[in-house]
């Protein structure tokens, strides 16, 4: 069992430690030192008190991407729509904020987190209900629902929801107005501008994990998820299960999104007509965060934390480098490109394990067998 587990954490690690080798080249390509590239990273990254705080607050939204991921895949089913559903959650969450100005601080938080949680619910319980009813692969009709939710998101920005300011000036950036003060996330360390969102989204991983393995409705999920025949034999109702399946996933890109929105420094949805002008691709990294996790919400907290570290890291390792930022989505893409392929690998290997186990252990049973029907034999 140890072994299992370590082969299934190195295998992922060795992804990304290739994925950096070949960073290396790239950066040695381009006349720069890759070792002190390397070190900035690290450094910018976990070397003092304000790179963590930043580190977290990075991490946040890959970390409630990947746990919806997780729960999505446990469920049998692929949700590649977290960047809709982060837009959809933050543009309802906005939305209610807007609406209730006035509110208290301790009763508006709450409430556009929770409209958050449910516009990406409602978001992901489309893709889950086509998949259900309708057999629609759930990675085309995820995909499309992103690119619905950006133009939605467009035309609410650049509409009904611009800041009246950019109207009067003529400049129609297409950015909300400066949200009621009231939604502000109180924060954790005031001069890092880390805020409380890390620990809603540590709250989110822990309850992901009990809901998926200490609640009765998580076990119904994962067994439709392992097999869905068995499950249907068994008395599970299938459709509703690949839609809640689906829409808890959608609820954790839609609070992500809320954080981005109410945990940002602007403090106003902003948008620059695309879904990684807001998200910074967070709907796409978080599926990587989840597999190098192995699918589990609790090691999806390290994950999270560890690309969230390359990512600030990878910002200060240009400035500092001089290098073009082609480089830095190209060393981001060679790590998600390592890491997900690293997955069939890991796969075979413990599979493998798994037969290896089972066949060692026929002898015993056999033997086992034998004896009992001696034993049996002998009292006759």
């Amino acid at each position: 069992m140890f072994r299992t587990k370590l082969i299934g954490l190195l295998i992922p690690l060795c992804a990304v430690l290739a994925a950096l080798v070949i960073g290396a080249v790239m950066l040695g390509a381009l006349g720069a030192n890759p070792i002190k590239g390397y070190q900035v990273m690290i450094v910018a990254a976990f070397g003092n008190i304000e790179g963590l705080a930043s580190t977290a607050v990075k991490s946040i939204p890959l970390l409630l991407v990947g746990v919806g991921i997780c729960i999505a895949f446990r469920t049998g089913v692929i949700n590649i729509g977290g960047e809709g559903q982060m837009v959809m959650g933050a543009l309802l969450s906005t939305i209610a904020a807007l609406a209730f100005p006035d509110l208290p601080s301790f009763i508006l938080i709450p409430l556009v987190l929770i409209v958050g949680l449910i516009g990406g619910a409602i978001w992901g319980a489309i893709a889950g209900a086509l998949k259900a009813y309708f057999n629609v692969s759930e990675i085309l009709s995820t995909i499309m629902l992103n690119i619905v939710a950006v133009q939605i998101m467009n035309f609410m920005l650049r509409g009904p929801l611009i800041d009246p300011g950019e109207i009067e000036r003529g400049t129609r950036i297409p950015q909300t107005a400066r949200l009621p003060e009231a939604t502000d996330l109180p924060m954790l360390l005031e001069g890092a501008r880390m805020h409380s969102g890390v620990l809603i989204a540590l709250l989110a991983a822990v309850g992901a994990y009990f809901l998926l393995w200490r609640t009765s409705l998580g076990f119904r999920l994962r067994s439709v998820g392992l097999s869905r025949d068995a499950a249907h034999y068994a008395g599970i109702p299938v459709r509703r299960s690949i839609i809640t399946g689906l829409a808890f996933s959608g609820a954790m890109a839609g609070l992500a999104g809320a954080i981005l929105v109410f945990g940002s420094e602007s403090h106003r949805m902003v948008t620059d007509g695309s879904s990684t002008g807001f998200t910074g691709s967070a709907g796409f990294n978080g599926i990587v965060v989840a597999l190098f996790a192995g699918l589990h919400p609790l090691w999806a907290i390290p994950s999270a934390f560890l690309f969230g570290g390359m990512l600030v890291g990878a910002n200060s390792l240009q400035r500092a480098l001089q290098v073009p930022s082609a480089l830095i989505i190209a060393l981001n893409g060679l790590i998600v490109v390592f890491v997900v392929g690293s997955e069939n690998i890991r796969h075979r290997l413990l599979r493998g394990r798994e037969v290896e186990s089972i066949e060692a252990e026929q002898p015993i049973a056999e033997a086992m067998i034998v004896d009992s029907k001696t034993e049996g034999k002998s009292h006759e």
